[in-house]
């Protein structure tokens, strides 16, 4: 039987994320710990599997039990989703905006040391893709591959307006009492940010994690300070909408020196196709596969997204 996740009682968390966890593990091989990094600060883990490690990093404001349907597909590899800092059941820590990217770094390349990992794959989704990103560009050495699903700030995205009027000063604390925390709100929220309600409809304790980070106050800080170092607050006059020091440049993809694969979904509203393909062209070793889906491929195609995945690790 999967362990259950318990929250260190120094740091309590919200009763209804780690119910929903539990509630998750249920079904699933996957293990649940915690890890104890600096300062006594605690890292949430999700592990699945055997066999060379993978670390798995989550989009921004959503658990790393969102990314389960993939971890169950991955079969001969050792997958480790963290809750990153603040998000699910891990403790937050000081990511400050005008410091985001070396802060985020930081902490991973902690982590990674904490769990003994002199290199290992990075898969990363959304934000997490872009912390994966920044971490291979900081420390090649100690990244054997690279897997970006629907990574924002690359060159030709665009933030979707949901996101943009989130972070709009005024305006993003009025729509957050407007459309609080709900099943309903998360699937209209998939369907215009993520192009992903259809998917997610079909996975209702997923759905109901959202539900439960949405309404964890810690988790909710994190999610927004995200956004924040990622999305200009001036988003709405803006036309890729991302903060200038958040933005992955051309150079960046240049230099990166670690063997990258870039899963795009056709209908992924932060870019089309054409933007996914310049981007693999602009990476010295990478290759790129369109999935039929939206912005969270293991949604609706988790055994066809864990393959790519697998298939390109080996």
């Amino acid at each position: 039987m999967p362990s259950r996740p318990q929250a260190p009682t120094r740091q309590p968390r919200s009763a209804e994320v780690r119910q929903v966890y539990e509630h998750l593990l249920d079904g699933t091989s996957a293990r649940s710990r915690h890890v104890e990094m600096d300062a006594g600060k605690s890292v949430h883990l999700l592990e699945h599997g055997a066999g060379p490690p993978v670390v798995v990093l989550h989009g921004t404001g959503n658990p790393a039990g969102f990314m389960l349907p993939l971890l169950d597909q991955l079969h001969g590899v050792h997958a480790i989703a963290p809750d990153r800092p603040g998000v699910g059941l891990s403790d937050p820590v000081d990511l400050p905006v005008d410091r985001y990217r070396e802060a985020a770094v930081a902490w991973l390349d902690r982590l990674l040391d904490t769990l003994e990992l002199d290199a290992t794959a990075l898969v990363g989704h959304s934000g997490g893709g872009v912390l994966a990103l920044w971490y291979a560009l900081a420390h090649p050495d100690r990244v054997r591959r690279l897997v970006l699903l629907g990574v924002p700030t690359l060159p030709g995205t665009g933030c979707p307006l949901p996101i943009r009027l989130v972070v709009t000063p005024g305006l993003g604390p009025l729509l957050s009492r407007l459309s609080p925390p709900s099943p309903t709100s998360v699937l209209r929220f998939a369907h215009h940010v993520a192009r992903e309600r259809a998917a997610l409809a079909r996975h209702p304790d997923l759905v109901d994690l959202l539900v439960a980070a949405g309404r964890d106050p810690v988790t909710d800080r994190a999610a927004k300070a995200e956004l924040r170092a990622f999305v200009s607050p001036f988003a709405l006059l803006s036309r890729s909408g991302w903060r200038r020091r958040g933005r992955v440049r051309p150079d960046d993809l240049r230099r990166l020196a670690v063997p990258t694969l870039v899963l795009w979904g056709e209908r992924d509203p932060i870019g089309s196709i054409p933007v996914a393909r310049a981007v693999t062209e602009l990476i010295p070793d990478a290759r790129l596969e369109v999935l039929p889906t939206g912005h969270g491929p293991w949604l609706g195609q988790p055994t066809r997204t864990a393959a790519a995945v697998t298939e390109f690790l080996r």
